[in-house]
């Protein structure tokens, strides 16, 4: 960072004159960030996220982000001695639960993020499913054993997008304002849910038919048997590497949900490590990519 500041003015026009090419490719265009992880809990790459929002918005591209907020939940529910417990990797969210996660994640995780990249120069506006019905959430339940034996479990509140509707982000994008957006819908019943980031994310993207999804994670992206960074893959790729037991565990339902947005219309999606310092810029701006390009 020290030598890029101290670099001559020669040189930094150069590094500007590269970046030219990808932001005419990426002009006007539509680009879903999915933000969270351990780049979210940190104060210096928040603000570095802020920046990058803030310099894609300026440079003529249209950026959305979905935030999650996990960990922030749980911290709360265990300040208030709610007990968490999980099935699927997706919290059981009964109804003082949900109560929890609506406030910390339409509320106080969102007006961060709102404030971060406004303390920056840019223009957000912080919302969720609910406003404009957005997202329309049905109620998710998971089975752990197959056949007559078949156990279903009860999420509580937990839901995953059944319609989207972008009449709301239709009138925000385009208009130098910065979407930012909490995974919390409202169900048919009227029913507040919880629903996962990285689903809400692909929805949306979908719906939005952006150029971009990018997955900000705590892993590089997607890794080969010898655990190297797999640069590029098609849906057929996945599903073989899934088949011989090489993308396994938390990263099968993060490529499942790279699918289901690529079908939806997506031009690709990006699994990248969001630790990175301006991993965004490096994966949007610049010729060498920071993760694993998924694409139809």
């Amino acid at each position: 960072m020290t030598d890029a500041l101290n670099a001559t003015p020669q040189l930094k026009s150069e590094i500007l004159m590269q970046a030219l090419p990808h932001m005419l490719r990426y002009d006007d265009t539509i680009v879903v960030v999915k933000y969270g992880g351990h780049a979210m809990g940190d104060e210096q790459k928040a603000r570095d996220f802020a920046k990058d929002m803030v310099l894609l918005e300026q440079s003529g591209i249209n950026p959305v982000v979905v935030h999650g907020g996990g960990p922030q939940i749980g911290s709360m529910l265990k300040k208030l001695g709610i007990e968490s417990h999980f099935s699927g990797g997706l919290r059981v969210t009964d109804k003082p639960t949900i109560e929890i996660v609506e406030m910390v994640l339409a509320g106080s995780i969102n007006k961060s993020i709102v404030g971060q990249i406004n303390a920056e120069g840019g223009r957000a506006v912080g919302l969720c499913g609910k406003d404009g019905n957005m997202v329309t959430a049905r109620k998710v339940t998971r089975s752990h054993n197959a056949g007559p034996d078949e156990d279903v479990v009860d999420l509580g509140f937990v839901g995953e997008p059944e319609k989207v509707d972008m009449t709301v982000l239709e009138q925000i994008l385009g208009r130098e304002l910065i979407p930012v957006l909490a995974p919390v819908a409202q169900g048919a019943d009227g029913q507040t849910y919880n629903v996962n980031a990285d689903t809400f994310a692909g929805a949306i993207a979908g719906a939005l038919g952006a150029k971009r999804l990018l997955f900000l994670t705590d892993v590089p992206g997607v890794l080969d048997k010898n655990k190297n960074l797999i640069k590029e893959l098609r849906i057929d790729d996945i599903r073989g590497l899934i088949a011989d037991g090489v993308i396994t565990g938390g990263m099968i339902p993060k490529v499942e949900t790279c699918i289901y947005a690529l079908e939806k219309g997506v031009e690709g999606v990006v699994i990248l490590d969001g630790k990175i310092p301006h991993a965004v810029l490096i994966e949007l701006l610049t010729d060498h990519g920071a993760g694993t390009l998924i694409t139809r």
